[in-house]
């Protein structure tokens, strides 16, 4: 089996997309598309090799995948079977040649890595790696610590951006004052409506606690003068060497 049909394969298996014939012309050519965007994220094309610069006339088989890295894009380039995109844009587009040259398990990491560059913002959501957030907790309308000495899981309001295997730092507010937990986020977009003229929720999701700080150790002050955090007033990122304090704080 050819590289080309075995990479056909793979495609068709891994990311659920069949090869699309576009032209009656180029009846070799074939693309790769997105089901939600309808975005391409590879090409299939065969053409004579002299088109990238090789010295002969013979027919190639090329996959022309998108690298959203222009370092990267400049590293393959340098390296044997790697060429500016043929017939795509050769500023984000490379051609690789299925003949061998490049390994097939290269190949299929750099479809990947097109397969995520041009996907939908709500596809790169889904498979981005996971994050540490800082979320607010106010006792005035909900009691956190009462809530986590009756279970180690409970639902909290749905953060924005935040999706499942993330982690989030629980920080409550006055009299408190500083982070008190650390929590794994087990499941997300659960329907809810709540509003009571103070705290409205559309989606819940449900977070799982993992470590419990002292009140002293992150109190607003040191978040303040020690990381730069100053207001909390809805999910925000965790600063580098925050997150590293609070992963070596104790209980």
């Amino acid at each position: 089996m050819s590289i080309r049909d075995q990479l056909f394969g793979y495609i068709e298996d891994k990311y659920k997309a069949r090869p699309e014939y576009l032209w009656r012309r180029f009846p070799g050519y074939a693309v790769f598309r997105h089901a939600d965007n309808n975005k391409w994220f590879a090409a299939s094309m065969d053409i004579s090799a002299d088109k990238l610069g090789i010295d002969s006339s013979k027919n190639v088989d090329i996959l022309n995948i998108k690298v959203a890295d222009p370092v990267l894009a400049d590293l393959l380039l340098q390296q044997p079977g790697f060429f500016r995109g043929y017939h795509m844009n050769k500023g984000s587009w490379i051609s690789v040649l299925l003949d061998g040259t490049v390994p097939l398990s290269d190949i299929k990491g750099l479809v990947e890595a097109s397969y995520n560059a041009t996907a939908s913002r709500q596809k790169k959501q889904q498979n981005r790696p996971p994050r540490e957030w800082i979320i607010p907790a106010n006792p005035r309308y909900y009691d956190i610590e009462a809530a986590f000495k009756g279970s180690k899981e409970i639902n909290w309001k749905q953060g924005a951006g935040i999706k499942t295997g993330d982690t989030v730092y629980v920080y409550v507010a006055a009299p408190v004052s500083a982070i008190l937990y650390k929590c794994k986020v087990t499941g997300t977009d659960i329907p809810y409506r709540y509003d009571d003229g103070n705290v409205y929720m559309s989606a819940l999701m449900k977070i799982k606690l993992l470590k419990s700080y002292n009140r002293d150790k992150f109190t607003f002050d040191t978040l303040g003068s020690e990381y730069g955090i100053y207001a909390i007033r809805g999910p925000r990122g965790v600063p580098r060497s925050l997150s590293e304090a609070l992963n070596k704080g104790r209980t």
